[in-house]
């Protein structure tokens, strides 16, 4: 232990690797913010020509109004997006010591070819890398994988966590229309699992957003409808039973089936098509899982530490998008100590394996 019992988290891997990164500082978990995102433009540019335009997208799903609102608010955080001083500094400014840095959601490129969507990943995850070898006292990093070819997803999630040190690797909630629960990515989850990476489920709108377009509803409504019906399946298609050691956590509080769970459970038991796959009442996997508390409401914060605990809680923010949250840390000054804590950075510290080993 050094003067003032600093402790740090030991070296992992190589380009994003964790050597000088403090966690704890006087007995406490610093701030650690595990839902933030930092777009690599270098892989914007390379994917650019091979992007078809017709294609359905989160922009297919848009009113007028809310495309100029749009413009207006990227023309101001499209460099905040890209830039690792502004995050720094912006950091400073809300209280956050450590920010779990992930891709724009925009960077999934699952549509894309399989080599393609490969060389895409691996550029992404070489930005992610070289941004923390920047600050490795600041940031950690989540990477990408072509989950559209899971097998090169495989192959890329074990570099990415053992050549780069990334600590965790972000998914979209459907691969490309397909579902997660889809047998072809059991590969992938298994893989997840065996190595104790933590996987972060964010999506990108409500696939079928035709009703959705008036009033930004395919970020408001769809973004967490969307990981309510990706949850759903990774329960009642097995995943979850099948890899019970899975580090999965849900952005935006987990979306609308953490609050809504009951209805489930009594499916579960009334109807044997909702037992295929499952031995037990969906609500028990979802127990399994973690969630971020970007929610913005202390009532919504408060349900979710009670009935899921804090110990599967971690502070988020979306940084630097619009629909973040302004006040972090302040936004969890009502809970008890000891579940600030947890949230705050304790949990995040735990599934990111930023172990505690005494400074020599």
């Amino acid at each position: 232990m050094s003067e003032g019992g600093v402790f740090s988290c030991g070296a992992h891997g190589h380009g994003g690797g964790s050597a000088g990164r403090v966690a704890r500082r006087n007995g406490r978990h610093k701030v650690i913010d595990i839902h933030c995102h930092l777009a690599i433009p270098a892989a914007d540019a390379m994917m650019r020509p091979h992007q078809n335009p017709a294609a359905i997208s989160i922009n297919s799903f848009s009113s007028p109004a809310s495309d100029e609102v749009n413009r207006r608010q990227f023309a101001q955080m499209g460099r905040k997006l890209a830039s690792i001083d502004e995050h720094i500094a912006d950091m400073d400014a809300t209280g956050v010591d450590i920010q779990a840095i992930s891709p724009s959601p925009g960077q999934y490129y699952y549509w894309a070819e399989s080599e393609l969507g490969l060389q895409a990943a691996r550029m992404v995850n070489d930005g992610m890398a070289e941004a923390v070898a920047r600050h490795p006292d600041r940031l950690v990093g989540m990477g990408a994988v072509p989950l559209q070819a899971p097998e090169l997803a495989v192959q890329e999630l074990r570099r990415l966590t053992r050549d780069l040190g990334l600590r965790g690797v972000e998914i979209s909630s459907n691969v490309d229309g397909r579902e997660l629960a889809d047998p072809q990515f059991r590969p992938f989850f298994a893989a997840a699992e065996e190595l104790g990476v933590l996987v972060f489920m964010h999506p990108l709108g409500f696939t079928h957003g035709q009703r959705l377009s008036e009033h930004y509803f395919n970020n408001l409504i769809g973004n967490p409808l969307e990981s309510t019906i990706a949850v759903g399946h990774l329960i009642f298609g097995g995943v979850l039973d099948a890899h019970p050691g899975l580090k999965l956590c849900v952005a935006h509080g987990g979306g609308y089936l953490p609050g809504y769970i009951g209805r489930m459970d009594h499916a579960f038991r009334a109807r044997e098509d909702c037992r295929q796959h499952i031995h037990r009442e969906p609500s028990t996997y979802l127990r399994q899982l973690y969630f971020d508390t970007l929610v913005f409401d202390r009532r919504e914060l408060r349900y979710l530490v009670d009935t899921y605990g804090a110990d599967h809680l971690m502070m988020g923010t979306d940084y630097p998008f619009d629909m973040s949250e302004p006040d972090p840390v302040g936004f969890h000054s009502a809970l008890s100590e000891e579940d600030r804590e947890k949230i705050l950075g304790g949990t995040a510290a735990r599934l990111l394996g930023l172990e505690m080993a005494a400074r020599s």
